[in-house]
């Protein structure tokens, strides 16, 4: 009987099989006996469980070692990933938050601008009572002429023409304020909508940014109800980037709104100026990144470099083993698997340090290329700083002109309601005309 299947059986004690004995006369006490191959078997089987018990100890030990190294790279992985998301969603959102505040920008320049032109129109509108006061004036004063003088002549019609060109000014001007006062107002509500917007990006990128500071040794982190569960309100990326986008399109189609009110040259040059200026943020913005990805470039390099340097020790090693192998004598030069594991590794490492000087040349031809860009974008921002320059000093020119000047006499005034001229411009221009 084997071993194994010893381990199924009890064993027959001896006391059950007949005894023969040498001395009948001898009184046997009854107890359990054993036969000698029971016992070799006994014992066999006792070695045979233990070491049975030892490999499968050692089998779930090294599963246990692997099952923690993978787990461990796996979270390793996952958190990394995960880090990288929350980056890159941090970066979507700061890049919103920076379109709404310049959106914003934009929509409270318009709403100034709009405002001025309302009150410019105003001031006109207001101007506009004296010159209809007295054309009024004249028509009662002319009223008073009798029988046959009281005729319809020249002057007649033309104090009548004057008061239907200054009612149809008033009229307009009144309805450019009216406009003027809606679109302020429709402005004025896009810029609400824009600044929810924002304080709700404001509270986001707070937690993603709370987020990406959290770590595994974190003391406010712990086990959370259902984490994964779905929020009332979730919306998806998509309709998220559509309604920045909306509340964005809508600021700007106001502002267009707003600008095809006032055609005139100031708006021209404001236009160009804020163009402009624009323009030079986006190329100020440029160089920033430019120069922080020609610094990242530069890592990268010293990185590849030191990565191809490192290369050069171990091909060295694995073709000096190779080449002291070839001097081994007789029937021992054999080319075993340790020459095909060493051609390998060689061949390999040589690959491996031409890849990565393929990929230094590749680096150090981008950062060339990012030092022409980053060249040209400061040649660019001059010119840009420039025209902003020379824009806004035609712009304070422009103001000037819509500066009221205010009599300092009675005379003064006067002479401003009568349309005096003090200058003598007048006499050299009929002159000329």
């Amino acid at each position: 009987m084997s071993g194994f299947a010893s381990l199924s059986k009890p064993l027959k004690p001896q006391s059950e099989v007949t005894v023969h004995t040498l001395h009948p006369t001898l009184e046997q006490k009854p107890r359990a006996k054993y036969n000698v191959p029971d016992w070799f078997n006994h014992n066999y089987a006792i070695s045979h469980d233990a070491e049975r018990s030892r490999n499968v100890s050692h089998q779930v030990r090294q599963d246990g070692r692997r099952l923690i190294n993978e787990t461990y790279n796996e979270s390793w992985w996952n958190k990394h990933d995960n880090d990288v998301r929350i980056s890159n969603r941090l970066d979507e959102v700061d890049k919103w938050r920076k379109t709404l505040e310049y959106t914003i920008q934009d929509v409270d320049r318009e709403v100034q601008t709009m405002q001025s032109v309302k009150e410019q129109c105003e001031r006109y509108l207001e101007h506009m009572r004296s010159p209809l006061d007295i054309t009024l004036e004249n028509h009662v004063t002319r009223d008073g002429r009798k029988a046959i003088d009281n005729v319809d002549d020249e002057a007649e019609r033309e104090l009548k023409k004057e008061v239907y060109v200054i009612d149809g000014i008033k009229r307009q001007l009144h309805q450019q304020v009216q406009t003027a006062f809606d679109q302020i107002a429709r402005l004025n509500e896009a810029k609400q909508q824009l600044i929810r917007d924002l304080q709700d990006k404001h509270t986001a990128f707070a937690i993603c940014e709370e987020n990406l500071q959290l770590n595994e040794f974190s003391p406010n982190i712990g086990y959370k109800p259902d984490p994964c569960r779905p929020i009332k309100g979730q919306i998806t990326p998509e309709e998220w980037v559509a309604f920045s986008k909306y509340n964005k399109d809508r600021a700007e189609k106001e502002i267009y709104e707003s600008t095809r009110l006032r055609e005139t040259s100031e708006y021209a040059l404001r236009k160009r100026l804020h163009e402009l200026e624009r323009s030079l943020r986006e190329l100020e913005w440029q160089k920033k990144q430019t120069q922080e990805e020609i610094l990242s470039n530069e890592n990268d390099i010293d990185r590849l470099e030191k990565a191809v340097r490192d290369k050069e020790p171990l091909i060295k090693l694995a073709m000096s083993r190779q080449e002291n192998r070839h001097s081994r004598p007789g029937m021992d030069l054999v080319r075993d698997e340790v020459t095909y594991g060493l051609c390998d590794e060689i061949q390999q490492l040589t690959a491996e340090k031409r890849a990565l000087e393929d990929k230094l040349k590749q680096t150090k031809h981008a950062w060339n290329i990012l030092q022409q860009q980053l060249h040209r974008i400061e040649d660019e921002i001059a010119v840009k700083s420039n025209s902003v320059m020379l824009e806004s000093r035609a712009l304070d020119t422009r103001r000037r002109l819509n500066t009221e000047i205010t009599p300092s006499t009675e005379t003064d005034r006067n002479r401003q309601l009568l349309n005096m001229d003090t200058s003598g411009l007048r006499h050299v221009l009929q002159s000329i005309y």
